[in-house]
């Protein structure tokens, strides 16, 4: 791969795009790779090819840069596919929070587990599916590098729905995590040692080392002495089970029953309801000043954002190799888990692709949650994989923060009224009412 082909789908998430190019072409030998973007939103498209050719001036990238509407003219030939697309936007992710928030059930982010993951996934696997067909018949040796949660859920039924065995899930919540841990504890990052394992959003900092010695107790010793720290659910969750997880509070607090039907949970964590519909919003705003600036001449952000996606790109390209975070199904990797469930592993990359590490067993605490999360993915997927309706609902009364708010009928009553106001965007068999 001398000039790989590397295609960003749903490219007009301009921001996003806009990182993830930075990353790319801080890379010498990726400075002559091929770009294509892909959208449906002719603007949105218009505006990401415009950000690209900023970027690559800015960082004197020689690259072959294209913009496609269709989706296969820009699949063919690919080396590698970047999967950024979020089916629905903005309005269906004000949908996913306020027809729940009508029903009674408090969600943060709602992308991953719970009835916004639900429907989020329902709504991509469509999709999905139509995107592995095309990787299959137009660059079959592809990798696809997918972005769009929920994670977890995408890929498993990625793998399951079109047979494509080079996917990977990659997220940057365990490189922040671990970033920002040592900047609480004043350690150059660089210099600690650490390994995660679990699962996408509710993975867990198994090791963490500087120079040989457990941070741990140091980790210990911050809470105990300022009780900020200690108003934050990650914080608390880690209190109570010993090993810190690698998401936000934000997120952690939604995977469990623990915080969110609790008023005095929500007020002592701080805990945001509805945050991301405020993130939504000014990545909108974000999209529109990155327009305006293209259009006008002005100059637009070039940083980078240390995604893996590049860096795995780059190891492949040139053979150096590199440890990554990525989403695999599990396969043995996590003993205690379930085979077939989508893990969050280190991952070893070179050359030869990207290889998963075995982690061994979680502890048995660590693992009853994440095989409950794992659980009510697996019925997500069966649902659209079988086409049986009522695997949706099995898989809110599974979820744990729903099944903490509502009683099982009030479940039924919101998946049929989540169906109705997703029905175009779901496979036919699952846009069913069932009734309570």
């Amino acid at each position: 791969m001398i000039n790989p082909k590397i295609v960003l789908v749903g490219a007009g998430s301009v921001v996003f795009t806009q990182g993830l190019l930075a990353d790319l072409f801080a890379f010498p030998e990726l400075r002559t790779a091929h770009i294509a973007l892909h959208d449906i939103d002719a603007e949105r498209l218009a505006t990401a090819e415009a950000a690209a050719r900023y970027i690559a001036g800015k960082r004197d990238a020689a690259v072959r840069i294209t913009a496609h509407a269709d989706r296969r003219a820009a699949l063919e030939g690919a080396d590698f596919v970047i999967n950024i697309v979020q089916i629905g936007m903005g309005e269906a992710t004000r949908t996913d929070f306020e027809i729940p928030a009508r029903h009674g059930v408090r969600q943060t982010i709602g992308d991953t587990l719970g009835v916004g993951g639900i429907f989020r996934a329902l709504r991509t696997f469509p999709f999905l599916k139509a995107l592995g067909e095309d990787i299959a018949a137009v660059c079959p040796e592809a990798w696809l590098l997918n972005y769009t949660n929920p994670m977890a859920m995408n890929v498993q039924y990625l793998v399951a729905a079109t047979g494509l065995t080079r996917v990977v899930g990659l997220c940057h919540s365990v490189h922040w995590t671990m970033h920002d841990l040592c900047a609480l504890l004043k350690v150059p990052f660089e210099e600690v040692t650490y390994r995660a394992a679990g699962v996408n959003h509710q993975a867990w900092v198994l090791r963490f080392e500087h120079d040989g010695t457990d941070l741990y107790p140091r980790l210990d010793a911050l809470i105990a002495e300022d009780e900020q720290l200690r108003r934050r659910v990650r914080v608390d969750m880690y209190r109570r089970l010993g090993y810190y997880p690698t998401e936000t509070s934000e997120h952690s607090s939604e995977y469990v029953p623990w915080y969110l039907h609790h008023d005095s949970e929500i007020e002592r964590l701080r805990l945001p309801i509805g945050a991301y519909l405020g993130i939504v919003e000014e990545n909108v705003a974000e999209y529109e000043r990155t327009r305006d600036a293209l259009a006008s001449g002005a100059c637009i952000d070039v940083e980078g954002t240390m995604e893996y996606a590049p860096q795995i790109i780059h190891s492949m390209v040139t053979g150096t190799p590199r440890t990554v975070y990525g989403n695999v199904p599990n396969r043995g990797l996590i003993e205690n888990l379930p085979a077939h469930g989508v893990v969050e592993v280190p991952c070893l990359v070179d050359r030869s692709g990207v290889q998963p590490t075995r982690a061994g067993a979680l502890p048995p605490q660590l693992a009853a949650l994440n095989r409950t999360y794992l659980s009510m993915n697996d019925l997500v997927v069966r649902a659209a994989l079988e086409d049986e309706p009522r695997h949706i609902r099995h898989a809110a009364m599974t979820d744990p923060a729903t099944a903490a708010a509502l009683r099982v009928e009030q479940i039924w009553e919101l998946c049929d009224d989540m169906v109705r106001a997703h029905a175009d965007r779901l496979q036919p068999a699952l846009r069913a009412t069932l009734g309570s």
